[in-house]
This record gives structure tokens, C-alpha cells and sequence, in this order.
């Protein structure tokens, strides 16, 4: 079982998985004080500094607060926006990697059998009767 678990560990996925986790949470706190510190504030001004947070339904002795409900939406329809604009820069400042298709064993023995029957036929001419 520990052979097992460290053969587990040890794969690349993993660790990637790990390194992308990483940089993942370091990247929140990117975006987050991002949204926070500018764009909420720049948003404030245009709206008047809106906070929903106070908006309260009280059912019985229950309180339900939808406004956080709702300012959480809002933030994070805001911090998805900022991502997907960062990430658009990203790609294009990024070289773009030519991806050509990998070259599968039965197409490799197709192009095989035409070579031979093109040196057969005389490279490509009429076919021999």
C-alpha cells in the first residue's frame, strides 16, 4: 500500500495539480484585492455605493440575509469578468503553439501500403494492368 501511495504521489498530474493549486490561491488574492481595491471603488461611484447587505427577511425567528447572497453574486460576476479580461490579455501577449495532429498507427500503415503501391505502380503513374 505505501509503494502504492508513493507511486501515487510521485505521478506528474499530481504534483502539477498541486503547483496549479498553489498558484491558483495566489492568484485569488491577486484578483481579490484587485476587485477589491479598485474596481469595487470605481463601481461605487457610478452607483452610489450600494451595499445590499443589510436587506433581511425575517421568517419567524429566522433571518435570512439575500442582500450578502446578492453581493456575493455581484463579486463574483466582477472577479469572473476581471479573470476572463486578464486572461484574454494573457493569450495574446502568449505565443500561440501550433498543435499539428498526432500521427495514429493505422494512418501511419495506410501512407505505408500507398507508398508501396505508388513504387509498384511506377511512383504515382497509371496503374500497372
Amino acid at each position: 500500500m505505501w509503494k502504492e501511495f508513493k507511486t501515487f504521489i510521485a505521478r506528474g498530474n499530481v504534483i502539477d495539480l498541486a503547483v496549479g493549486v498553489i498558484i491558483g490561491s495566489a492568484f485569488t488574492a491577486i484578483v481579490k484585492s484587485l476587485v477589491s481595491t479598485l474596481i469595487n471603488p470605481l463601481l461605487g461611484m457610478f452607483t452610489g455605493g450600494i451595499d445590499f447587505s443589510s436587506w433581511v427577511v425575517k421568517i419567524g425567528s429566522a433571518n435570512f440575509r439575500f442582500g450578502s447572497f446578492i453581493n456575493s453574486i455581484i463579486n463574483f460576476l466582477i472577479i469572473a469578468f476581471v479573470v476572463f479580461l486578464m486572461v484574454k490579455a494573457i493569450n495574446k501577449v502568449m505565443p500561440k503553439k501550433e498543435v499539428t495532429p498526432a500521427e495514429t498507427k493505422t494512418e501511419h500503415l495506410l501512407m505505408e501500403i500507398r507508398d508501396e503501391l505508388k513504387s509498384a505502380n511506377g511512383h504515382g503513374d497509371e496503374p500497372k494492368a
